[in-house]
């Protein structure tokens, strides 16, 4: 086995407890929303949306990339990803709408819970069965939610609240696109096929996520 090989997936795994340290930012809307045109209010909640991914959304990182490693061949991610985004547009619509109000109190375990649920079923099963894609919806659902207390605090402008709340979406999806382009490029173009995958990436790069992930699981539950 090359010694590169051991390396990057020793690498990918320090690189991601390394995240615990990271520092917390914040969204910033820097414009007054009423001033600006329905275009500009448009580009504002993309970026807003894809910033929220990238780079501040460490928790949607990792479940991205949890969901990247199993089957690193972009159709089965994509296919996860879809069912991903269907899952949290609906949620993060109903609770926009004021349809459905869950206590954030709730929600972030749960979004912690996910990732460490998907990091420990990498760890368990070879290969990527059909009923993940269930799993991934259902957990789309919640994270939506997550969204969704992300939005609340920055608001929507009245004047296209329904245009902005699909612009932000968008700007979520664009970001767990180059999140799953980054993986490809970096280890499944070129690692995927190697017999040692499993052993040197799958495996270390789970059980970072999953440690991470219980870290930010008892975190939340007891602030």
């Amino acid at each position: 086995m090359p010694r590169f090989a051991r390396n990057n997936g020793r690498g990918w795994a320090v690189l991601l407890l390394l995240l615990l340290a990271l520092p917390a930012a914040a969204h910033v809307i820097d414009a007054d929303l009423s001033k600006l045109s329905r275009t500009e209010i448009f580009w504002t909640y993309i970026k807003l949306g894809f910033t929220h991914i990238l780079p501040l959304g460490f928790d949607h990182i990792l479940f991205i990339v949890s969901l990247y490693i199993l089957e690193p061949r972009l159709k089965p991610v994509l296919w996860q990803a879809t069912a991903f985004t269907v899952a949290h547009s609906i949620t993060l619509g109903l609770a926009m709408y004021g349809i459905i109000r869950p206590p954030g109190s709730v929600v972030e375990p749960i979004i912690a819970l996910s990732i460490l649920f998907v990091a420990l079923e990498n760890m368990i099963i070879v290969k990527l069965s059909p009923w993940r894609l269930a799993i991934v919806f259902g957990f789309g659902l919640v994270h939506g939610l997550g969204f969704a207390g992300a939005l609340t605090g920055l608001g929507l402008p009245q004047k296209d609240y329904f245009g902005s709340l699909v612009s932000f979406n968008v700007g979520v999806e664009l970001g767990q696109i180059t999140i799953i382009l980054l993986c490809w490029a970096l280890v499944g173009r070129w690692a995927a096929s190697r017999p040692w995958y499993r052993a040197r990436v799958v495996i270390p790069v789970s059980v970072a996520i999953g440690l991470v992930a219980a870290y930010w699981t008892m975190e939340r539950l007891l602030a």
